[in-house]
Order: structure tokens, then sequence, then C-alpha cells
């Protein structure tokens, strides 16, 4: 459990320990922040295309080689990204960084194949997914002070320590388990569907470029991609129904248990990732619209209390999703970010008490019961034969999502911004709201995961 929370709280600082320093980070590197949202967007693009194979990887050569060659990998990317003399060289590091994108899931993997009671697994898994929503606030906190005090490039130097201590960690506490030995790696299954999924990330960032000003330019670029990835995936499905060992069985894709679980996570992530990570740290720091506070004061008030109640909520959701069921808890979770969004789009926008507390009701209901879930139900329904398959896919719907939220709601912002300061971010947060409550709809066609629940 200690080495696989250092790594989890390692990738974690990756994700969102950079969100109260977006402000700075394009101030001393002279870009804009579309610029650098879009740094944000390539790490989680590299995180959904290396989640996709990975953990199949670490059935087959190891789990534990695999996590501490992603550690490694995380670290290195760290360096560049602190050494980074422009923006070109940030997107280099954050992309390296990203093929530590499926740490989550495949801690979760190791953590089941050495805990098999349904309820001390529960727990423990709300533990380590806790990490997924912020470190208790300190990743946040931490992040601020740095940005205000050392500037951007300390967040990354101090992103390199932990990757060095979770690196050793796990090479000396984390048992090694590689269930799927002897079968062969499907890489061109894998060429295939990276292809098809990075296509589609950069037709959509393409697609961003149309707002505010139409130029065919971007316009033949996003079609001639998303048609590459129709290609590609089409190409895969071939592959996959053709392998004596398919990285994934078609079957496999045709059931409920894989495609909504996997749709519900893309729509959760796109609908509040980008809500509470960039736009409300963006508004909250702004001084009209806006609250005018500091990197600091701003990640205590805001980010700090959505990631403390998510670890604290996490464990307890966790431990009563095999009595209650998972995709039930779920279901409240989501029904309860709705609500957050509400308050945040139509009351917090004018009063900073409405704003912290919607960010707080978002910490119980997103950080601390969807995201447990949504990450315990990519683990629990996955098929006992290829167990990284869906956990792999689920955690690139993650970043698949929370790139598309970096790409879709800022893009939002900008396109709306002739309604005025409040008018543009209550649209964003509306959008937010319309993309939850798809996530709920898609969330009704979850099967209930029956042998990892025991009633109560």
């Amino acid at each position: 459990m200690v080495a696989l929370l250092t790594a989890c709280i390692a990738f974690q600082l990756n994700a969102s320990m950079l969100s109260p320093a977006l402000v700075t980070m394009g101030e001393e590197l002279n870009a804009s922040q579309a610029a650098i949202g879009l740094s944000q967007t390539w790490f989680f693009t590299a995180a959904a295309v290396f989640s996709l194979f990975l953990p199949r990887l670490s059935d087959i050569i190891g789990r534990k080689k695999v996590l501490i060659a992603m550690m490694a990998m995380m670290g290195v990317g760290s360096i560049i990204s602190a050494m980074a003399p422009d923006i070109t060289w940030l997107f280099v590091g954050r992309i390296i960084q990203g093929i530590s994108g499926p740490t989550v899931p495949l801690c979760l993997i190791m953590l089941r194949s050495a805990v098999r009671d349904p309820k001390k697994y529960g727990a423990l898994m709300g533990l380590v997914t806790a990490v997924n929503g912020g470190i208790a606030g300190i990743d946040s906190f931490v992040g601020g002070y740095f940005a205000e005090h050392f500037g951007f490039r300390s967040i990354f130097w101090l992103m390199v320590v932990v990757a060095v201590i979770a690196t050793v960690l796990i090479a000396f506490l984390a048992g090694e388990s590689k269930p799927g030995e002897g079968t062969k790696m499907d890489w061109l299954g894998v060429f295939f569907i990276v292809i098809a999924v990075g296509a589609l990330l950069t037709a959509l960032n393409e697609a961003t470029k149309l707002v505010g000003s139409f130029t065919p330019g971007p316009l033949l670029s996003a079609l001639a991609l998303a048609l590459v990835s129709v290609l590609a995936f089409m190409a895969f499905w071939t592959v996959e129904k053709r392998s004596a060992h398919p990285m994934v069985e078609i079957v496999h894709l045709r059931q409920r248990s894989t495609w909504a679980p996997l749709l519900t996570t893309t729509l959760t992530m796109t609908g509040i990732f980008a809500v509470i990570n960039g736009i409300v740290p963006a508004f909250v720091q702004g001084a009209d619209p806006g609250f005018g506070i500091g990197a600091t004061e701003m990640s205590l008030l805001i980010l700090t209390p959505y990631a403390l109640l998510g670890w604290v909520f996490g464990p307890i959701t966790g431990r009563l999703a095999p009595v209650f069921g998972y995709t039930k808890m779920l279901r409240i979770g989501l029904l309860g970010s709705i609500g957050s969004l509400a308050i945040i789009g139509f009351l917090g926008l004018h009063s900073l008490p409405w704003m912290i507390a919607g960010t707080v009701l978002l910490g119980i209901m997103y950080a601390g019961t969807v995201n447990i879930m949504l990450n315990g139900l990519g683990v629990v329904l996955s098929p006992e034969g290829n167990p990284g398959f869906l956990p792999g896919m689920n955690a690139g719907a993650f970043n698949l999502g929370a790139g598309l939220s970096f790409l879709v709601l800022p893009a939002i912002l900008v396109a709306t911004a002739p309604l005025g300061g409040h008018g543009s971010y209550l649209t964003v947060v509306v959008v937010a709201l319309v993309l939850s409550a798809a996530a709920f709809a898609a969330s009704l066609l979850v099967p209930k995961p029956l042998d990892a629940e025991v009633g109560p």
C-alpha cells in the first residue's frame, strides 16, 4: 500500500499540482493561456494513448516492472519540463510525463491480485483512488505556493523528487505479478488503436482553432484526422478478430460491461475535469470577472477543500460500494455532482462563499464518490481472462475525457466572450451540466459487478 500510494501520488502531482500555476506558467514562458492549456491537453492525450496498452503489457511482462518504468519516465519528463526554455520543450516534457497515464488502474490491478476480500479491497481501493482527486489538498496548496514564490519550475523539480521516491519504493516493496505470462503482445493491434485515439484527439484540437475565426486549414486538418481515426479503428477491429492473442477480444467490446462504463467515464471527465482544474481557479483569480485573489489563497479556499474531502470520503464510499452497490453509489455521486455544478454556475460566479460551497460539494460527490466508483468498476467489470483490458481502456477514457475537457470548455469560454465575463463562464458551466447529465444517463446502462458485491 505504501508503494502503490506513493506511485499514485507521484502521478497525481502531474495532473493537479499545476492547476493553480497555469497563469504563472504563461507569464514565465511568454505564452498564452490557450497554449498553456494545450500543454495540459497533450499530457492527457499521451496519458490516454499509453493507458490503452500498458496495463495489458503489464499482464504479460510484469506489472511491477511496467510501473517502475512508468515512474522513471515520469521523472525524465519532469526534468525536461523544469528546464524548458520555451513552450515547445514544455510540450515535450508533458508528453513524456503522460507515459505514466495508467498508474492508478495498474495500482488497482496489483492491489486486487493481493486482496481478495471484497470489503477490504473496496476500502483500500477507495484510499488509493482518492489520490486521483487530489492529495488531500496538499498538492494544490503547495502548487499555488511554489508558483507564487519560486516560479512554476520548482513544481516540476518537486515532481522529480517524488517520482524517484516512488520508483525506489515500488522496486523494494511491491510484489510482482504477470497472469498473462507466455502470451504474445498484439503490437499490430496496439499500433492501430493508438493511431485511432491519437488522430481523434488531434482532430478535436484542430477543430478548436475554428473558434472565433473560421479558416479552411484547421477544418480540412480536422476532417482528415477524423477520417484517419475511423480507418485506424476499422483496421484495429479487423486485426483483433484475426489475432491469436488479441489485445481486446471483439466479444468484450460489444458487451455493456465494457462500453457503458467507458462512455460514462469519458462524459463525466469531459464535463467536470476542466471546471475544477482550470475554469474555476482562473475565474477566482481573475479581477473582472472574478474575485481577484492570489494563487495560494485560491488553492486554500477552492482546491484544498475539494481534494481533502475527496481523500476523506474516498475510503468510505469505497467501503460502502461492495455493500450498497458500485453502480448505485456512482449514480448518487453523479447526481450530487450535477447539483454542485449548478451551485457553482448560478450562485458561485457572483459569490465567493457559494463558489466554495459548490466546490466542497463537488469534492464529496465527484472526487470522493464518482471518481472512486469509475476506477473501481474498470477493475471489477474486467474479463477474468484479460484483467488489464478494461482498466487500461478506462484509464484511457479518463485521460481522453480530461483532454477533451481542456479542449472543449476553454474553447466555449473563448467563443462566448461577447456575452461578457459572467455570461461566458455561466455558458461553460451549463455545458458542463449537460455533459454530466449525459454521464448520469450513460451510468444507467452500467451492469452491476455481482462478483465484487456482497450485499448488506
